[in-house]
C-alpha cells in the first residue's frame, strides 16, 4: 500500500514545521494512484490542471516542448516532490511533466489543497515554500548550465540529484536508480553528447562517481562535491541528510 499522506508530510517537513493539526489536515486529502510507463506524459504544456501530482515511486521530469518537437528537460523529481505545484496558482502550465522510467504518482484535487490553505495556513505556507525551493533549483540550474565548465556542471547536477534523493531516503547506500539516457542528460545540461561522454569519463577517472545502466553510484562524495562546487544551502533543508 502506498503511504501517500506520509510521503507528502515527510517531504514538507524537510523544510517546514507542521503541527499535529496540519498533519491531520494533510491526511484528509483524497487521492488517486496512477502507474506510469517510461516516457508517459502526466501534464502537457498548455494544460489547465485541477489535480496536483505527488511523486510516490520512480522519477519524473519537467520539460519544455520546442517547436521542433524536441524536449528540453528542466528538472527531475523523486519521491515526495510536487513537480506541478505551480498549477495551484497559475491558469496554464508553461511546461510539461513526464515519467522517466516506470513511476507511480498520486493526484490530489486542487480544491482540497486550497481549502486546506484557508483552514490551516501553515499547510499553504509549506507548499508555497516547496514552490520557492523549486525556483531556487531552477536558478541554480541556470547558473550551472551557463557559468560552469562541463565536468563541473555534470558533477554539480549529480550532487544535487543524489543529495535530494538521500533526503527522500530512496538511495541504496551510495547508489540511486536514475533511468535517464545520455541524450536526455545532454539536453538537461546543455551539452553535446560527446561532451557528456567526456565529462563522465573525467568523473570516473577521478573516482568520484560512476553512471551506467541507469544507476548513479557515488564513489567519493567529498571529491564529487569539490569538483562540482556544490553547496546545498539553496535547497533549504532543515536536517541535511548524512552522506
Amino acid at each position: 500500500m502506498y503511504q501517500v499522506h506520509q510521503t507528502l508530510v515527510s517531504k514538507l517537513k524537510e523544510h517546514s514545521r507542521l503541527t499535529s493539526d496540519d498533519v491531520t489536515m494533510i491526511k484528509s486529502f483524497s487521492y488517486s494512484i496512477r502507474n506510469l510507463i517510461h516516457d508517459e506524459d502526466i501534464i502537457r504544456q498548455g494544460d489547465d490542471p485541477n489535480l496536483a501530482v505527488l511523486v510516490i515511486l520512480g522519477t519524473v521530469a519537467r520539460y519544455h516542448l520546442l517547436q521542433s518537437g524536441r524536449r528540453q528537460f528542466l528538472s527531475f523529481h523523486v519521491k515526495g516532490d510536487l513537480p506541478d505545484a505551480q498549477g495551484l496558482f497559475l491558469e496554464k502550465m508553461d511546461h510539461a511533466v513526464c515519467s522517466v522510467g516506470n513511476a507511480t504518482i498520486a493526484s490530489i484535487p486542487h480544491k482540497q489543497m486550497i481549502k486546506a490553505f484557508e483552514l490551516r495556513p501553515n499547510v499553504g505556507f509549506a507548499i508555497w515554500r516547496e514552490t520557492l525551493i523549486d525556483g531556487a533549483i531552477f536558478r541554480e540550474a541556470i547558473t550551472n548550465n551557463s557559468a560552469r565548465p562541463p565536468t563541473v556542471r555534470m558533477a554539480h547536477f549529480f550532487c544535487e540529484l543524489f543529495y535530494r534523493a538521500k533526503a527522500a531516503r530512496i538511495t541504496d547506500n551510495q547508489t540511486l536508480d536514475f533511468p535517464v539516457l545520455l541524450p536526455q542528460l545532454a539536453d538537461t545540461l546543455g551539452m553535446a553528447l560527446a561532451t557528456v561522454n567526456r565529462s563522465l569519463s573525467d568523473l570516473r577517472d577521478a573516482r568520484a562517481l560512476d553512471f551506467r545502466l541507469a544507476k548513479l553510484t557515488i564513489l567519493d562524495w567529498k571529491r564529487l562535491t569539490k569538483v562540482g562546487q556544490f553547496s546545498p544551502s539553496y535547497l533549504h533543508l532543515r536536517k541535511p541528510p548524512s552522506i
